[in-house]
């Protein structure tokens, strides 16, 4: 099952619980837009190269439509709508005032240099420039893409259609980012990790959790995780994994992170080396996947021992997983929950870019933290009523809200 039919399988559900209807489900499976296009640099050799782009638009219900711009060699259309489909889910969600949107460029950044991949990004943007803008379509960083490349497309929207700092979100400080944005995801997955704790009376001191995925959302699940005193005992990356029980030196493995270095190159006493993959399989009370989707199974759910799956990573388990899961009373906290604080971030950072206005890293953490538990309240609330999984009782909830804002506006 593809990402954006395990995405449809999980609105159907939902649409099925809240008797939708057909031709209502259908609208608002069907993204409102979708564009590809080509996108065609000079490399610095002098050779042409030509790569393919993206945008799905899914939904504006809600408000303008919102989300990331990857930059993967695996990017396709598919995958896209899928993300762009989340998206809209996501921020119903969690009530903030957005549609959902993907984009992404079928390139691997490791690949070209600085000025190939900003010229990359430009043209990109003079490319999609019509379709986005910050009443309209706000791009954000996503897999592959980072800061610096967030900064290259106001500019190049900027340039073309007058100063507009509030097209993207994730820049640069120093170009009207935001405090906070930076670490908000893996900030977001851990606030409702003490929420999901709590409430299974699990104590957060000393609950051993494991990470799959070191990159900017793993490695700050990592950091705040241990910071509320919780025992990362494993986190993995590309080129292996490291478990310690006694727990791992979370600050020395994140400033490794931020120099790229690889975990298998990293020793320490106590240390045990194994592949990545065997995150996913640890004794834990915690379990993070936060890399690709597709992760989990109905070949490979069977072996996960963990208590909780928190899903920092989007679309990490198939519909089929998800019901071994259940069967074995495995709490899954889905994605369109468990890694919203990045969006919710970058819809705080486009505020204040509207307002011409700057919050305190206080302020924003604050603020985050009341947004995420009010959707997890929200989810457990229709959970409970509904004596539903809580997936399926974050899609009620999520699809109740735009069908509402769809019908109420009009067709």
């Amino acid at each position: 099952m593809s990402e954006i039919q395990a995405t449809n399988y999980y609105i159907a559900q939902a649409s099925k619980i809240i008797d939708l209807g057909p031709h209502v489900e259908q609208l608002l499976l069907t993204p409102e837009a979708e564009h590809i296009v080509s996108v065609p640099i000079e490399r610095d050799n002098g050779e042409l190269a030509v790569f393919s782009g993206y945008r799905v638009q899914h939904n504006s219900a809600r408000g303008p439509m919102k989300g990331g711009l990857r930059f993967h060699p695996t990017v396709e259309i598919d995958e896209v709508r899928a993300l762009a489909s989340l998206m809209t889910w996501k921020t119903a969600l969690v009530g903030i005032p957005y549609g959902g949107a993907k984009g992404g460029i079928a390139v691997d950044p490791k690949t070209l240099s600085k000025g190939e991949l900003e010229r990359l990004t430009r043209k990109f943007v003079q490319r999609i420039g019509s379709v986005i803008g910050p009443q309209r379509d706000i791009p954000a960083p996503d897999m592959g893409s980072d800061a610096q490349v967030m900064a290259w497309i106001m500019d190049e929207y900027s340039r073309l259609h007058g100063f507009a700092p509030a097209v993207v979100t994730g820049k640069p400080l120093e170009v009207f980012g935001s405090a906070g944005r930076e670490a908000a995801t893996g900030r977001g997955v851990i606030f409702v990790m003490l929420d999901t704790l709590h409430d299974l009376k699990i104590p957060v001191k000393g609950a051993r959790v494991a990470v799959q995925g070191f990159g900017n959302v793993g490695s700050w699940a990592a950091h705040f995780a241990h910071s509320e005193g919780a025992k990362v005992v494993a986190v993995s990356d590309v080129s292996g994994a490291v478990f310690r029980a006694d727990g791992l030196d979370i600050p020395t493995l994140m400033e490794r992170a931020k120099q790229r270095l690889p975990l298998a190159d990293y020793r320490a006493e106590g240390v045990d080396h194994r592949a990545s993959d065997d995150v996913l399989w640890a004794d834990v009370d915690v379990l993070i996947p936060a890399a690709l989707g597709g992760i989990f199974d109905a070949a490979n759910a069977t072996r996960v021992r963990a208590k909780v799956i928190i899903e920092a990573a989007n679309a990490p388990t198939s519909p089929e997983a998800d019901e071994i899961f259940a069967r074995r009373g495995i709490t899954v906290i889905p994605d369109i929950l468990a890694n919203a604080g990045g969006v919710t971030v970058s819809y705080f950072e486009w505020v204040q870019n509207i307002q011409s206005f700057r919050w305190t890293e206080a302020e924003i953490d604050g603020r985050l933290r009341e947004t995420l538990s009010g959707g997890y309240r929200t989810v457990a609330q229709m959970a409970k009523q509904k004596d539903l999984t809580w997936r399926t009782a974050a899609f009620v909830v999520a699809l109740g809200r735009v069908a509402r804002a769809t019908l109420l506006r009009g067709l």
